[in-house]
């Protein structure tokens, strides 16, 4: 029934379609955006499928920690297979144009993988606690069932607040203007267009993002101030190298993830602002799924160790 009355929403909107701006209006910056972000995508599509194959192939990769990164490259691959093709097609196509359900489910996606990766990154900073400040728990603390639990969590945390914003976007109206002021469709621009009172979709973003954010951060937070506390007080410079350069790949990745995450989505309130956010989009959207694999693989030992042996098996 809900469903139902959300469709029933949208043909009362006169806009059936809705035409993606992109990222630049200027011709002569076209041909060489296009090739930029095709190595980009392609980068990111190969380094996240061999991360994820890395680990599969490699039992010494079957812990909880790679187990949640292999999520994370999972995730890092969807989603930027969400809105990669249609920013490419913005380049060559005179108009790229979208279906409002198209618009709809895009929007839905990018969410749903955005949030998720959100808490695979939470779950990450709890796994790197548990591991340092209580080693000898670890493997009954992180058994492979309790990891499985943290993952469903956070799929089903992120599939929900993607049901929540989608369901609220579904139920505005747009009327004349169908120009989306981004090579994607997400929350402002979508709110820019419509012709309906969208105070409650930004009290609802405000609220959910706001809340979100903040558990996330607060547990990181706490997480690393518990490793900060369990470092200083041990005895051997080797542990204190040790527990650093287990740590060092997640917190680059978080604190890249949130910076340009947060400067893309402080609401714009004008133009100028929009096109501002747009532009730190791109960081947030196309070079942390790019650069996770490589921050953790180039900063791990257990990931070298895994490519030598199956570069090893595949030439021998």
């Amino acid at each position: 029934m809900p469903c139902k009355m959300q469709w029933t929403m949208k043909n009362d909107s006169s806009v059936s379609e809705f035409i993606l701006m992109g990222l630049t209006d200027q011709p002569e910056l076209q041909l060489p955006l296009f090739v930029l972000f095709l190595v980009n995508y392609t980068a990111t599509v190969m380094g996240n499928l061999s991360l994820m194959n890395l680990i599969c192939l490699n039992s010494n990769l079957h812990t909880p920690m790679y187990f949640f990164i292999f999520n994370l490259s999972f995730i890092d691959f969807c989603y930027s297979f969400v809105f990669t093709p249609k920013m490419l097609m913005s380049f060559v196509l005179e108009k790229n144009t979208i279906s409002f359900r198209g618009c709809m489910t895009q929007l839905f996606f990018f969410l749903f993988f955005v949030n998720s990766e959100s808490y695979v990154l939470t779950a990450m900073a709890y796994d790197r606690y548990v591991a340092i400040c209580q080693p000898l728990l670890y493997k009954v603390v992180m058994s492979p069932k309790i990891c499985c639990l943290l993952i469903f969590c956070t799929y089903m945390m992120g599939f929900v607040s993607a049901l929540f914003h989608t369901s609220f976007m579904v139920r505005l109206r747009f009327c004349d203007s169908s120009v989306i002021n981004h090579y994607m469709c997400d929350i402002f621009p979508l709110l820019r267009l419509s012709c309906s009172n969208t105070h409650m979709n930004e009290l609802v973003h405000s609220a959910v993002v706001g809340t979100a954010i903040i558990v996330c951060c607060l547990i990181i937070f706490i997480s690393y101030a518990m490793i900060l506390f369990n470092i200083i007080h041990m005895s051997s410079g080797k542990g204190w190298y040790k527990a650093l350069g287990t740590c060092g790949s997640h917190i680059i990745t978080v604190c890249l993830f949130y910076v340009t995450g947060l400067l893309a989505y402080v609401k714009p309130s004008s133009a100028e602002t929009v096109g501002q956010g747009k532009i730190f989009s791109v960081f947030y959207t196309f070079l942390v799924p790019m650069l996770n694999p490589l921050i953790y693989s180039l900063r791990n030992k257990d990931v070298k160790l895994a490519v030598k042996r199956t570069w090893k098996r595949l030439t021998t």
